[in-house]
């Protein structure tokens, strides 16, 4: 019997978890990838005894996690060491006033109570609400594969539209709970992991919050990257071959199918199936045929990009804790000024990390690690945004808002600095406009109006990743990962 051989573009999360269960099924796998490590945007710089993440922090949505690794055939504790990170972020206000977000109730409702009287309830009403949109969006939004639009189209799913609130603003929404503008901030900041401003996301988000309190955030020893490298761990267990350091020019199809791609030097890899985990606006843009897939790729809405700044310091600052996140007070300016005008907020709400808090080894002995994330629009297609400027400030806003915590003197201890700005994501890792999670999750892009696993024209070609279904961040990659393996497992009628 002649084995079926298929070629991943992408070595990414869901690139990564496709070609694991593709391979233990007997399939002949080989991972195209451009870099020379697997991961894609959830890399890793390492420098001087200084270890960075470039891609999520911290893990949330653990139980997807835990049913993904499960699907792979190990448990995930056999494969990570995960400590649960609690308080999950350090909010600080622009008056300098904090809120620890902790699932120790009591702690919680006593800051709460602080800042709005009678909030504590609000908030477990709200944490019920996020219970309901967790559940029934996990089974009905995330692990469905829409093949058709009868698969979601059908009247059991019509109490979705009042059960998990897709029609309702999410911040309008948070008027049911709070009253206080701080409060409301602080439960839909997580809108921006969707690449969406919480002015514009469904109320169905508040599923974030609840699984970060509910579940809990987790940091696995070693950073993020110690899941891509747990992942390729077991791609090589499963037999799939990588080629690193190899950019696929072109995805070679013919008629209605593909026959492979074409790599830099000019020469072909023959497979019957390509699966491509390349940015999916990238892939129709720069990899096949322009027939007008590009175009309307570009014109769907893009997320947000960040600036990020990487700091090895030559000493600790025991004051910061793993995870700060500054919330500006004009929180709806901060998101016009990212989504609308694509630029960067006067004001800007930012996120310090520091993983040393968590694990010594990501900080040489006596020194730190420091990871600032800002957001900012996307780029733009005229073209005339001053990146440049935009990172000095970025920087300088940063070090002030330090300051807030007694932290005045890190320019005088940063060792050596290292940046991305939406042109390095771009460059780095092929992200159309920058956009450092795809296509964003507004409604006519969320469940089954998001892009499918496979090509509409290409029957053998298909898809993997942040911008396809069911949507971005790690956990649902793995998701993505293993309904596009089972969706190519099917249609070559190989039983999973």
């Amino acid at each position: 019997m002649n084995t079926k051989s298929v070629i991943v573009v992408g070595a990414g999360m869901g690139g990564l978890t496709s070609a694991i269960h593709l391979a233990k099924q007997g399939l002949k796998v080989t991972v195209v990838e451009k870099n020379s490590r697997p991961g894609g945007r959830c890399d890793r710089i390492s420098r001087d005894g200084h270890h960075f993440d470039t891609g999520p922090t911290l893990m949330v949505m653990p139980l997807l996690f835990e049913a993904e690794f499960e699907a792979l055939g190990i448990p995930i504790n056999k494969m990570l060491d995960l400590q649960r990170v609690d308080p999950t972020y350090h909010l600080v206000f622009d008056d300098g006033n904090q809120l620890a977000l902790t699932s120790d109730l009591k702690a919680l409702q006593e800051q709460l109570e602080v800042i709005e009287p009678g909030s504590f309830q609000g908030l477990l009403r709200y944490m019920d609400e996020g219970h309901r949109h967790y559940h029934l969006g996990v089974e009905k939004l995330v692990y469905p594969d829409f093949r058709k639009a009868s698969d979601f189209f059908k009247i059991e799913n019509l109490p979705l539209l009042y059960q998990v609130k897709p029609l309702a603003n999410h911040y309008a929404n948070m008027s049911a709970y709070f009253n206080e503008p701080r409060l409301k901030a602080a439960f839909t900041f997580q809108d921006v992991y969707m690449g969406l401003s919480p002015f514009e996301a469904p109320a169905t988000f508040s599923m974030m919050s609840y699984t970060e309190l509910a579940h809990g955030v987790w940091y696995p020893k070693g950073g993020m990257y110690s899941i891509v490298e747990a992942l390729y761990e077991l791609a090589i267990e499963a037999g799939v071959k990588f080629a690193f350091d190899t950019t696929v020019q072109q995805i070679d199809v013919d008629g209605g199918y593909t026959r492979g791609v074409i790599v830099g030097d000019g020469s072909r890899l023959d497979a019957d199936v390509v699966l491509a985990n390349a940015d999916l606006s990238y892939v129709h843009q720069k990899l096949l045929p322009q027939n007008g897939d590009g175009n309307r790729m570009a014109r769907k809405r893009h997320s947000c990009s960040v600036i990020s700044f990487f700091w090895g310091v030559d000493k600790r600052y025991e004051e910061l804790p793993p995870h700060t996140l500054f919330l500006a007070d004009n929180y709806r300016e901060n998101f016009d000024s990212i989504i609308d005008d694509l630029g960067l907020p006067d004001n800007p709400s930012l996120y310090v990390h520091a993983p040393a808090r968590l694990d010594a080894s990501m900080a040489p002995e006596g020194q730190d690690t420091l990871i600032a994330i800002v957001p900012v629009g996307h780029m733009s297609e005229n073209g005339n945004q001053d990146w440049v400027s935009m990172r000095e400030k970025a920087r300088q806003d940063v070090f002030r808002r330090l300051r807030m915590l007694g932290v005045n003197d890190l320019e005088d201890h940063i060792k050596f600095e290292m940046n991305f700005t939406p042109l390095s994501w771009r460059k780095r890792y092929n992200l159309a406009k920058g956009s450092t999670h795809g296509l964003c999750h507004n409604l006519t892009q969320l469940g089954y109006f998001r892009p499918d696993y496979q090509h509409p024209r290409y029957e053998n070609l298909y898809f993997v990743g942040a911008s396809t279904r069911p949507g971005t961040g790690m956990p649902t990659a793995m998701v993505s990962g293993r309904q596009a393996a089972n969706r190519i497992l099917n249609d070559l009628r190989i039983a999973v």
